[in-house]
């Protein structure tokens, strides 16, 4: 195999990935140079929220450590760690996330739903609603429940969680329709900062990272490079 640098006639020099692309000439008016993955990245949003309102163990972003931080960065008694009796913390349940009882009837809905096959059929077989917990999905199966089905699911939170929820999944929802007017992308862009807000009011600051940042680059993507599909 010939070393890139013996290919580019630059034998003895070393070449890295900034230098290459700003060395093309036509980089500076690439506008699109970068292109997210959008079905990765609502994969990623989606296992956050649905780890942590449905409060799965060991996955969910509401730990004692984001508690801690809660207390530290933020005014919100109500979710801060208590002290019991015998010196040990407790976590108070949060407004955002399911008591078990709920969660479990959640994953025996989700376990009895009807899908068309090949559209959302898998889901229903990755529910266990004795171990309370969802298995092996892919990222087709969190669109579809992101887009269609987290709505109906989480409807029995309050209503100022569930809005914000709702219109994430609307977002996505419209993000990956097969046709995309101009006006409701330039619309999108100017909503989807909106919702973060609302978002990061909700959870902890833990529950954030560069993930569920980047659905805000998202529309300018498709006014750059088309629709998703």
């Amino acid at each position: 195999m010939v070393p890139l640098t013996t290919w580019l006639g630059m034998d003895n020099f070393t070449i890295g990935l900034k230098d290459l692309c700003f060395g093309i000439s036509h980089w500076k008016d690439n506008l699109l140079r970068h292109n997210l993955d959008v079905m990765h990245i609502e994969k990623n949003f989606f296992d956050n929220v649905f780890n942590t309102v449905m409060n799965v163990k060991g996955k969910t972003k509401d730990n004692e450590k984001a508690r801690l931080d809660v207390a530290e960065l933020c005014l919100r008694g109500d979710l801060e760690l208590v002290q019991l009796h015998n010196e040990k913390l407790a976590k108070p349940k949060a407004n955002y996330t399911f008591s078990p009882k709920d969660a479990k009837s959640i994953y025996k809905w989700i376990s009895e739903l009807k899908m068309s096959d090949g559209y959302g059929y898998n889901i229903t077989r990755c529910a266990n609603p004795d171990k309370g917990s969802m298995h092996g999905m892919k990222s087709h199966d969190c669109h579809v429940f992101m887009g269609c089905l987290l709505p109906i699911a989480f409807r029995s939170l309050p209503n100022f969680v569930w809005s914000a929820l709702a219109e994430l999944s609307r977002f996505f929802k419209d993000l990956c329709s097969n046709t995309l007017k101009t006006e409701d992308v330039v619309r999108m862009q100017e909503n989807i900062p909106i919702i973060i807000c609302k978002l990061e009011r909700i959870f902890p600051s833990t529950f954030f990272d560069s993930m569920e940042h980047l659905i805000i680059h998202l529309p300018m993507e498709v006014l750059l490079g088309g629709p998703v599909q």
